[in-house]
């Protein structure tokens, strides 16, 4: 990051700034959440450059995509400076593009922080990292339950409400309990908004809303295969575990349940999407779903394919979906994730891994 300005992006209270603080502790710092900076920079953009001296080197200036209108100075700044560098840290990348914002014309690379992922924390906080996510101030807390609900309160205030996202934060919070409910699951417009009592063309505003501020994502469809038509909808996650609960209800995960599958299914999806990202591995990540509903979880570009199941044993079966999707496409592995004790291969060639001895291979670069 220091050899180049960089864009950081992520949901509120991933530890974006922790991060920059304790890796750069000697770099001018700037915070827009900061009322007095806020209305200071607001007023008079150009103070961020006539305050800055001959030794600030590296610049952090957090939320960037409260006052847009700073990237002009800093363009301005990169091109007449080229030792100075930022780091733009900020929690939604809609501000940024429906303000018409400066994005410095390629000199500043994009990066992502996401929630905590395997190699992050001890192998002991799994079961809460299951239940309550991976938001770092969540996960240490004593009463995770309690600001899980208070954060999807606070993202409703501040991100939008305070950044006007949407007309109607009331159908937008109808709207959310709703998609809580729709975590991992295809996308249906017409579903979903008449479950929150909204017109489908909204729903889809919404989501991509939810996209933009980074509290969610979507899982494309692979569609490339010409022995069994694939559908075409992505899946929708949420980009923590902890948030998909509050919004859910879910407070227990007893092993065997649904709730439990879906959980491990997401928790899988956010540490391939965080893997990916931070070892600059450009393969895409999709799930394939035949129109007769024979369905891979998870694939890697076309050379892995990756189902999981929640039950504590599991046998050919299991492998009816990556079988089924091997007749298109020649994948170099394939994995079932589950809950057994020891890593295996079935007959067929597909490879049986215990949850924790794939995260540890995934984080080892072993599996990709």
């Amino acid at each position: 990051m220091a050899r180049r300005s960089v864009f950081l992006l992520g949901a509120r209270q991933t530890g974006k700034s922790t991060l920059l603080r304790s890796r750069f502790p000697t770099a001018r710092y700037v915070n827009l959440l900061a009322a007095d900076t806020f209305r200071q920079l607001s007023s008079a953009p150009e103070k961020l450059r006539q305050s800055l001296s001959p030794e600030d080197s590296l610049v952090v200036i957090d939320e960037v995509q409260k006052l847009p209108s700073l990237l002009d100075e800093v363009h301005l700044m990169i091109e007449s400076n080229k030792k100075l560098r930022f780091i733009l840290t900020g929690s939604s990348a809609r501000k940024l593009r429906r303000g018409g914002a400066n994005l410095l014309a390629g000199r500043a690379h994009t990066h992502y922080l996401y929630p905590l992922t395997w190699a992050e924390t001890d192998r002991s906080q799994l079961v809460s990292r299951l239940q309550f996510g991976g938001i770092p101030s969540v996960l240490d807390s004593p009463d995770p339950w309690k600001d899980l609900q208070e954060y999807v309160g606070v993202y409703l205030q501040e991100e939008i409400r305070a950044e006007s996202l949407t007309r109607s934060i009331e159908a937008f919070s109808r709207f959310l309990s709703v998609a809580g409910l729709a975590n991992g699951e295809q996308l249906n417009f017409t579903k979903i908004g008449n479950d929150a009592q909204v017109p489908p063309r909204t729903v889809r505003e919404f989501f991509t809303v939810l996209d933009d501020t980074l509290i969610g994502f979507q899982l494309p469809a692979f569609q490339k295969t010409l022995t069994r038509k694939a559908v075409a909808t992505s899946k929708f996650y949420f980009f923590d575990l902890g948030v998909a609960h509050a919004l859910q209800g879910v407070r227990e995960l007893p092993r065997g349940t649904e709730h439990y599958g879906r959980a491990l299914e997401h928790l899988v999806a956010t540490e391939l999407r965080a893997y990916l990202s931070y070892s600059q591995i450009e393969e895409p990540l999709t799930y394939w779903r035949s129109t007769s509903q024979i369905e891979v979880d998870f694939l890697v570009g076309t050379v892995l394919g990756i189902e999981v199941k929640g039950a504590g044993q599991v046998g050919e079966r299991d492998a009816k979906g990556i079988l089924a999707l091997g007749e298109d496409i020649r994948l170099k592995r394939r994995i079932i994730i589950c809950n057994e004790s020891e890593r295996r291969t079935l007959n067929c060639g597909v490879e049986v891994y215990p949850l924790e001895s794939f995260l540890a291979d995934l984080w080892k670069g072993e599996i990709i």
